[in-house]
């Protein structure tokens, strides 16, 4: 017994949500996901900030062209951020004022102001982005959840994708409650993309999951960090945040790894909250707890998006790095209507984007 949809999206963290609501709105849509719940990896372990000036050229024109959808909805409340150069990191400097919208340079005084735990003549020049905010990721997520559900859309967790069929125009899904079929397979399955590629014959992108850990740690005593900036090095050797009256600390680690359910290295965290020290005149005296996050990458850097070249009805939708929650607005829209066979909107090609830096033929 074989239940019929016109798509199957596998994958119901950020990507494979977005894409199935918009898709939803003209096709029978079934998501498919392999933990108990929605956005269990990636997607519920993000840091949660819009930053324009933040990964490739591809990313920074879907991530503008997202902009819009994010102040609609309510989904942005302003931060801004501070990149900062200590002695030794000149060429990372350099290479963010190459490519940079909108930041402004400020004294280390004024980098203390907004800052005001750094450590006096740890800064020789700091960079200001005003136009960064928080993102409410999970009212982001269950939005699009939701909209895949009163469209008409079914998202099913529990149930991974065990083995892909293809013939007479169909693919046929198979998982441990029951087999599916439909003409196309939306393969939004994060640090496992290439993995439900191998089950569709389709030749792995060269996907690599890399790790990301963090630390909570309590603010000084009777500081309250919640007006702080997103604070790092422009070596991306840290970074730490405001969130919940607490301060989100990352060693920026990007070590590569297989497709787990990530946990926080310990040695890692203690260099990365080293190197942080450095930075600030107060003493981390615990780590309150701590996570791991994947963020996947194809070599190039760039995310994936399009119909494999070889396999058919078989559409990529990875490899979004680090950049999957602020791109998803826009990145949804362009994946939904290549799958329809639209053409791109035009607000997101005025933004600068490439559509060849993401198809998947270029990595063939």
């Amino acid at each position: 017994m074989v239940t019929q949809f016109d798509v199957i999206v596998i994958g119901a963290g950020i990507a494979g949500a977005s894409v199935a609501a918009h898709l939803a709105e003209t096709h029978k849509v079934l998501v498919l996901d392999m933990e108990e719940r929605a956005g269990f990896h990636s997607t519920g372990r993000s840091v949660a900030a819009y930053v324009l000036n933040y990964g490739p050229p591809s990313i920074r024109a879907l991530t503008r062209a997202a902009r819009g959808y994010f102040t609609d909805g309510g989904l942005l409340a302003a931060r801004e951020t501070l990149a900062l150069m200590p002695d030794g990191q000149e060429d990372g400097f350099e290479k963010l004022m190459a490519d940079q919208q909108g930041l402004q340079e400020i004294t280390a005084a004024a980098a203390r102001t907004r800052f005001p735990v750094l450590r006096e003549g740890y800064v020789r020049r700091a960079l200001l982005d005003s136009g960064t905010a928080d993102i409410d990721v999970d009212l982001l997520h269950q939005t699009y959840l939701r909209l895949i559900k009163s469209r008409g859309g079914t998202v099913l967790c529990s149930a991974p994708a065990e083995a892909l069929d293809r013939g007479n125009g169909q693919w046929i899904v198979t998982t441990p409650q029951r087999r599916f079929g439909a003409p196309t397979i939306v393969n939004a399955a994060g640090a496992w993309g290439d993995m439900i590629a191998k089950l569709a014959g389709a030749r792995p992108v060269g996907l690599q999951p890399k790790r990301r850990s963090i630390a909570v740690i309590p603010p000084p005593d009777g500081m309250d960090p919640m007006a702080w900036p997103l604070a790092g090095d422009v070596g991306d050797t840290w970074y730490c945040k405001p969130q919940s009256g607490k301060l989100l600390v990352s060693p920026a680690d990007a070590v590569a790894v297989e497709a787990h359910d990530a946990f926080a290295d310990e040695m890692t965290l203690a260099e990365g909250i080293d190197r942080f020290q450095q930075a600030v005149d107060f003493e981390v005296t615990r780590v309150e707890h701590s996570w791991g996050g994947l963020r996947s990458f194809v070599p190039d850097g760039n995310p994936v998006a399009g119909y494999d070249p070889k396999i058919e009805g078989f559409f990529w939708l990875i490899g979004q790095g680090g950049y999957g929650i602020q791109s998803s607005p826009a990145l949804s829209r362009l994946a939904a209507a290549l799958v329809r066979g639209k053409d791109v909107p035009a607000d997101i090609l005025d933004e600068g984007l490439v559509l060849n830096d993401v198809l998947p033929g270029r990595l063939a």
